[in-house]
């Protein structure tokens, strides 16, 4: 893999370009060039390239495995920087008669024949390249964003592998290219426009029997690893558990050379890291080589600085795997190794997370978990094995396994003991034995006991939380987002829960449905959001629909797309909890926006989230009850701790939503930690249709200081 970067319409480009290379330079180490706009330069040394200046040009740092080809590439009037692995670029090549010396060249031949939307679709592999063709510089990225690309278009337009490398120039608006998006910047009127690509569908199951399925995947996912082997040997990061197990055993079968790699906290006053305990014992029963790396607590601390500075990002749970794989790759890195193998992607594609397990359809959230893999942990990974100077390969997330693994009927990949099911008994028959096909899954911040190191370091700084602790190594907000907000207690405490993990609210976003019975949207004292984000010193963008089903989802897409226009936000969070309607229809909102969806609060436990807001000092009142068991006695009133107490109860006896999850009540925030001030009702009226459904309607609210 490779760096690229580039800027075009800026006055400073060449500089921007040889400062950004010497800030990725650890992307690649072969070779470095630039172009001016009048000619290519290549030096083995960035310090030795001599660009003219110039308000165009862009870049490429090379790490090489196929052949050493420097870039960037030249095609008559075509150029390209590309960071790729292409694994059927031979194939492509006899295909259409292309003398190609490797599979970077390759893909700017294709460019030069068709249109960048056709090209990707015919690319087995990863990539992300920038193609400047006469006056139109196109940016494109693998369908999962294995390969990252960030831009920027504020003061002309650049674009780099690592948002490191425009943000330490001062470049400002900075976003993550969605990898369904192709950018097309025009230089002569500065616009940008994007081409839509089609991502995974849910599709009818498949109908064969289970051991026709396993074959097949058992098929796809060793054919997904040789395509990925190259000729050197490789590093495995390993924790013992079945995905990174069955890597392994499937390249002892292959006669692959390789070295397995993991790393743990060292601490002497608990028993070993579980993922040590499981990777030495695995090691050990199939003869694998095992490279360990232990931290003491005094050198994780000056490792943790350095993985937030180095994913750009101070989220506890990023950090803390990020901290596993950089202890790992740095044990990696002193034996030489280029190409590193990893297990991510088999939790999404065979429903490993513990979300899965509530979802109504397994499949439409191994969709959801995909699409969002790219800002979760795919940018974290790749940066952090680029930075020891190596290639991060994932065979899991391979196309073809992944689309014939998203019609395995649910059942066979999870149930109320196992996850991953159909991938376990794959690797016991391949001859992984029980103990290790079945053990159940841990994170790696756990198996390496990294989160405890955070969490001591946090109370040996004298932090309250971790979150705290971790923000003064990154001090930039991690994501700029809007919040959607209702004005009940799921979304304003979804918003103030990535506030709390250093992510930036820049707007409230609401939709005013005239539908009271709207499946999107919450309609009760709507009005009073408006007061909530004057409470919140927070701006706020309001779009009306008339409710009508699916339609009323134009609203919102309206209503983000100002957002992103005028306070350049990047993501969305929500609060949905366990409604897969609403989550759904935002993720496709998102996606075709190029927006990052966040649901902090999906498929919490219910009690759980009712006794957290009330420990955060959430102040919040029942505007509507719709069900037994709730009557008008409970509208109104400031839910209390032995107000939850009795709803637990009721829950026992008929079973409804504690946190109202099922449309029992609807709720209204007078108060949160994101209030600058709290309101106050002052008139309201009580409006009962039978016994235990009714509704609070507050005719007038004023801002009073919080007490």
């Amino acid at each position: 893999m490779c760096g690229i970067i580039g800027a075009v319409n800026k006055e400073n480009a060449s500089e921007i370009i040889a400062k950004g290379l010497s800030i990725i330079k650890n992307r690649g180490r072969d070779g470095f060039g630039i172009y001016d706009f009048d000619k290519i330069s290549i030096a083995k040394d960035i310090s030795d390239i001599k660009a003219k200046k110039t308000r165009n040009a862009i870049g490429h740092c090379l790490h090489s495995i196929v052949s050493n080809v420097s870039q960037p590439l030249k095609l008559g009037n075509d150029y390209l920087v590309i960071n790729c692995e292409i694994y059927n670029w031979k194939e492509l090549a006899e295909k259409y008669k292309l003398d190609a010396r490797n599979d970077a060249e390759l893909v700017l031949y294709l460019l030069e024949k068709k249109k960048a939307e056709d090209v990707i679709e015919e690319l087995d592999g990863v990539y992300a390249f920038a193609y400047l063709n006469h006056d139109k510089l196109i940016l494109a990225r693998d369908i999962f964003g294995e390969k990252p690309l960030w831009f920027s278009d504020k003061d002309g337009f650049s674009f780099c592998s690592e948002k490191k490398g425009l943000e330490k120039q001062g470049i400002k608006d900075i976003e993550e290219l969605n990898p369904r998006n192709i950018l097309i910047y025009d230089m002569k009127t500065s616009r940008i426009n994007f081409v839509k690509r089609k991502f995974f569908e849910i599709k009818p199951e498949h109908k064969k029997s289970y051991e026709e399925l396993k074959k097949k995947v058992k098929g796809y996912l060793i054919n997904s690893i040789a395509k990925r082997i190259p000729d050197q040997k490789i590093g495995i990061l390993f924790s013992g558990g079945v995905d990174s197990a069955l890597i392994a055993l499937i390249c002892r079968q292959l006669g692959v050379d390789f070295t397995c790699y993991t790393a743990a906290l060292k601490d002497g006053n608990f028993q070993d890291a579980q993922d040590m305990v499981y990777a030495k014992k695995v090691a050990e029963r199939y003869g694998f080589e095992l490279k360990t790396n232990l931290l003491s607590l005094d050198e994780a601390e000056r490792c943790v600085k350095e993985v937030a500075q180095l994913i750009e990002d101070n989220t506890v749970v990023k950090v803390g795997v990020g901290l596993t794989f950089y202890a790992a790759c740095k044990a990696a890195q002193k034996d030489r190794i280029r190409v590193m193998f990893s297990g991510l992607g088999a939790e999404e594609i065979f429903a490993g997370y513990e979300r899965h397990k509530h979802s109504s359809n397994i499949n439409n959230e191994c969709i959801s978990g995909l699409l969002k893999i790219y800002e979760r942990d795919l940018y974290r990974d790749d940066v952090v094995t680029m930075n020891h100077n190596i290639e991060l390969r994932l065979p899991f997330l391979d196309k073809e396994l992944v689309r014939y693994s998203l019609k395995i009927p649910g059942k066979y990949k999870l149930n109320d003991e196992m996850s991953k099911i159909i991938l376990r008994d794959i690797a016991f028959e391949l001859g992984l034995e029980k103990e290790f096909a079945y053990r159940k899954k841990i994170g790696a911040q756990y198996g390496s006991k990294f989160s405890r190191a955070i969490e001591k370091l946090a109370k040996k700084s004298g932090f309250s939380t971790q979150a705290e602790y971790l923000s003064q190594f990154y001090t930039q907000p991690n994501v700029k987002i809007a919040a959607l907000v209702s004005g009940g207690k799921d979304s304003l405490f979804a918003a103030y829960t990535m506030k709390m993990h250093n992510y930036s609210i820049e707007c409230f976003v609401c939709v005013k449905s005239d539908n009271p019975h709207s499946y999107m949207y919450h309609t009760p004292n709507i009005d009073l959001v408006e007061m909530q984000a004057e409470a919140a010193g927070i701006p706020i963008i309001i779009e009306k629909t008339k409710g009508v089903n699916e339609k009323e989802l134009l609203a919102l897409k309206n209503a983000l797309r100002k957002a992103k226009e005028k306070y350049r936000i990047e993501g969305v969070v929500s609060g949905a909890l366990f409604s897969n309607y609403q989550r759904e229809r935002i993720d496709k909102i998102c996606d075709s926006l190029g927006l990052k969806n966040f649901t902090p609060l999906w498929h919490i436990d219910q009690e759980l989230e009712m006794r957290y807001l009330l420990k955060n000092n959430f102040v919040f009142i029942l505007s509507s009850v719709a069900c037994d068991g709730l009557d008008k006695s409970w509208l109104g009133r400031v839910i209390t701790a032995k107000d939850v107490d009795k709803l637990v109860e009721i829950n026992k006896k008929i079973g409804i939503n504690v946190a109202f999850e099922g449309g029992e009540a609807e709720t209204l925030v007078l108060d949160c930690p994101l209030f600058k001030k709290s309101i106050e009702v002052k008139d309201s009226r009580i409006i009962m249709e039978s016994e235990c459904c009714g509704r609070f309607d507050v005719k007038k609210a004023v801002l009073s200081d919080k007490k």
